[in-house]
């Protein structure tokens, strides 16, 4: 097997050599990458010529029986795996070739012709023929009876029904869908790691961004806007004084082309939800990770912090989209960036061990650093900052500690000491001048006076974590972000309700209820929920022991299983939540649990390349294992079931297209047995099934970006709905900003659901 290395010595590397470096970091990991494709399809070949040896095998058996296989024809079996090891594993050849010595070997044995039809042994020889004229980029072709497309040099074939083998051509051109997608809903608010990202507008909207999205909601209304304008990861929001204008910054990507997208702000109006401005575009680097508008100059700058190592500060006329000045912030991580609301020209910034005062002078900017000389406590973190009526900043820190720095000032004029357990992650100056205070560990939300004197408090529930960020709503109303992606709102006088929540570590898991608006999801935060369309917040949630990577109702839609990242899998009550069953297969993830259209059988795919398949009784409380399909070369991505609940299609990691008997587990060769088969669902993203169908929608994922199967683009353009044909055209939506790891329609086709992985947001697409 080859290997690959790189050498570097230390006359070729010098101080000013970074770019270089990167670049050559980035040729290793295109060769690494290309090295493991190859790696898979060399697995995939050798389980490819070993299942036609087999069946070879089952050929001369049968043969046998009538007088016995030939030493010549023995002889030409064994030659036959001799050359596909030799030409893949020692002279590295292209993978298919070998597949054709294979071919070709096998039609000369006379056991194998004499079991070919006429017609089977004509398209076998088209089949060679067409190879050696096809090179490894993906393409496709029709022949009699099937399609074949050709992915990183991998033949996927795909039988044609009977019914339309006459009428099917890949030169058909289709037109656009008149149906489209608009986004409805989108679950989760990112807490986990961004901070001061929750206002209220004078709408009575709360503004806040999960994924790329931006999301204004009003909770009394129950009704959602989404300003779409950018293309990965939102960050940061401010709002204008002007309470209309917003400012919106996000991290750099990569789009669907394999081009590198900029991290930038865009400044839009929040009522038409039109983009007005795009600031530090090919200007900041990384990400724009804080962003905050002037207050006391009619909100005329705009200042940005990014995530280059240097922390830059830069100051921006946004009207104009000219840059005004810059500086580097801090090495260390910069938390917080925020016009004085008295001095306009005067820019606060605070993080890890630093607080800065900078003054704006013309083109440059002017530092002068907080002291902490007053206090005798070590501090990590100077994790937000707030203004007082008068003027006086007030920051809360990692010790749990609150400081008052005296207008005009670098110095602490009062300290609160052990105003929270933990950390302070958010300050908010209420209306009335009384200051509001969240702790990290201690999960309390406190009131202090004008003299910062403890009035009152309220604690987050456990379940909701940590605070992350406070907004003043209406009256005494109060919004509370949490760590745990969770918004709440309540007020002292009472308690904190949930008005927004979502999952908080990558999500895969998703299905929809068989009759009624709801779904089901699990993640690797392991937490299973329950949803409701309607209402948008879940009917109940379940904590496991193990993280979640998939999940399925039974028919009946009383019970839903559930597949982990251990091999674990487990069965809960979806009235109760209560568990039901639980087993283990293996040690690896679970890629996929699906019940059987009949709820008679349970199929449980594995990334250890086996689909364990289970009989259900009892109306899905009781499970027995009667099969386990044997034959893929790499771990299982997707899985249907035929309408008749007899046969299983499964889809793996190296382009596979295998089928299966359900009852048995064993493995269908014969393609007249399985190409007019009708299948219950098409999450299969390889068959027939998925290639003609009419309508269809298509998460972004891995290896399958829009149908050209290109590699490792996963963000930015993230879902399709479309017409899959090679000459289709699709109308395509933004809005994760993470793979897109699964997609479900509604039992009644009226609304589509997507997961995003990383970004672990959950949208809901109505059709129009």
């Amino acid at each position: 097997m080859r290997t690959l290395c790189l050498a570097l010595s230390d006359d070729n590397v010098s101080a000013g050599s970074g770019m270089e470096m990167d670049d050559r970091i980035s040729h290793l990991e295109q060769r690494v990458q290309l090295q493991e494709d190859e790696i898979q399809l060399l697995k995939a070949a050798l389980a490819d010529a070993l299942r036609r040896l087999g069946y070879c095998e089952e050929i001369t058996q049968a043969s046998s029986k009538k007088g016995g296989p030939t030493k010549g024809q023995s002889f030409i079996m064994t030659l036959c795996l001799f050359f596909v090891l030799f030409f893949d594993v020692f002279l590295s050849c292209p993978l298919h070739w070998a597949s054709l010595i294979l071919l070709h070997l096998m039609l000369l044995s006379p056991c194998v012709r004499k079991s070919m039809s006429t017609e089977r042994l004509s398209t076998v020889k088209k089949e060679i023929a067409d190879s050696r004229s096809r090179t490894t980029s993906s393409s496709s072709s029709t022949y009699d009876g099937y399609v074949r497309m050709f992915i990183r040099g991998r033949p996927i074939t795909m039988h044609i029904p009977d019914q339309l083998r006459e009428s099917y051509s890949l030169d058909q051109k289709v037109a656009l869908p008149e149906r489209k997608l608009k986004l409805q809903w989108v679950y989760g608010y990112r807490g986990r790691d961004c901070r001061s990202n929750l206002y209220l507008l004078p709408t009575g909207e709360i503004v806040y961004f999960n994924a790329s999205v931006v999301v204004l909601y009003n909770v009394e209304e129950q009704q959602q806007r989404h300003y779409l304008g950018h293309n990965d990861d939102v960050k940061c929001l401010a709002i204008h004084p002007d309470m209309v204008t917003i400012a919106t910054g996000q991290v750099a990507g990569t789009s669907k082309d394999g081009k590198a997208l900029q991290p930038h702000v865009r400044v839009w109006d929040s009522v038409s939800l039109n983009t007005l401005h795009v600031i530090g575009a090919g200007v900041v680097d990384r990400a724009v990770t804080c962003v905050a508008f002037s207050k006391s100059n009619g909100g005329a700058h705009l200042c940005a912090v990014d995530d280059a190592n240097d922390h830059i500060l830069s100051v921006w006329d946004w009207q104009k989209e000219k840059q005004l000045a810059e500086v580097k912030c801090s090495n260390d991580s910069v938390l917080g960036a925020v016009f004085h609301p008295m001095e306009a020209n005067l820019i606060v910034t605070c993080g890890k061990s630093h607080i800065n005062f900078w003054k704006i002078e013309g083109n440059t900017l002017t530092k002068r650093q907080g002291l902490f000389e007053v206090c005798k406590i070590y501090f990590s973190y100077v994790l937000c900052v707030a203004f007082a009526e008068n003027g006086d900043a007030i920051t809360g820190d990692s010790s749990g500690n609150i400081y008052i720095w005296a207008k005009g000032g670098n110095r602490i004029s009062q300290v609160v000491s052990g105003a929270h357990e933990g950390g302070i992650f958010s300050l908010c100056v209420l209306k009335d001048g009384t200051l509001v205070s969240g702790g990290g560990k201690d999960r309390r939300v406190l009131l202090w006076d004008h003299d910062y004197r403890k009035k009152n408090e309220i604690e987050v529930p456990e379940a909701f974590g940590p605070v992350r960020t406070l907004a003043e709503g209406k009256q005494d109303e109060l919004f509370v972000g949490t760590t745990r992606n969770s918004v709440l709102r309540g007020s002292f006088s009472g308690s904190l309700t949930p008005i927004v929540q979502g999952h908080t570590d990558e999500l895969w898991g998703l299905d929809v209820h068989p009759s009624t608006e709801q779904f089901v999801t699990c993640g690797q935060d392991k937490q299973v929920y329950l949803w409701d369309t309607s209402s948008h917040l879940p009917l109940w949630s379940k904590a496991i022991e193990d993280p979640g990577r998939a999940v399925g109702f039974h028919p009946s839609g009383t019970v839903l299983a559930v597949g982990t990242m251990t091999g674990r899998w487990l069965v809960l009550d979806t009235d109760t939540r209560d568990l039901v069953f639980m087993h283990t297969d293996g040690n690896e993830i679970i890629s996929v649990v699906k019940y059987s259209p009949d709820g008679a059988y349970l199929a449980v795919a594995s990334h250890d390349n086996f689909v364990y398949i289970y009989s259900v009784t009892e109306n899905g409380r009781k499970y027995s294992r009667v099969g386990k399909c044997t034959g893929h070369s790499s771990f299982v991505t997707h899985l249907d079931w035929s309408t008749d609940s007899h046969f299983i299609v499964t889809n793996s990691g190296d382009y596979e297209i295998l089928f299966w008997e359900a009852s048995s587990g064993k493995h269908i060769t014969s393609a007249d047995a399985v190409r007019n088969l009708e299948w219950a669902t098409s999450t299969c993203v390889l068959g027939f099934s998925v290639f003609g169908n009419n309508f269809l929608a298509k998460g972004e994922i891995f290896f399958f970006l829009h149908f050209n199967f290109n590699t490792g683009q996963s963000y930015f353009i993230n879902k399709t709905f479309f017409s899959l044909h090679p000459q289709a055209s699709s109308h395509i939506y933004g809005g994760h900003s993470s793979h897109v790891t699964n997609v479900a329609f509604l039992h009644d086709d009226s609304h589509l659901l997507s997961t995003g992985g990383k970004d672990t947001s959950i949208l809901q697409w109505v059709l129009a």
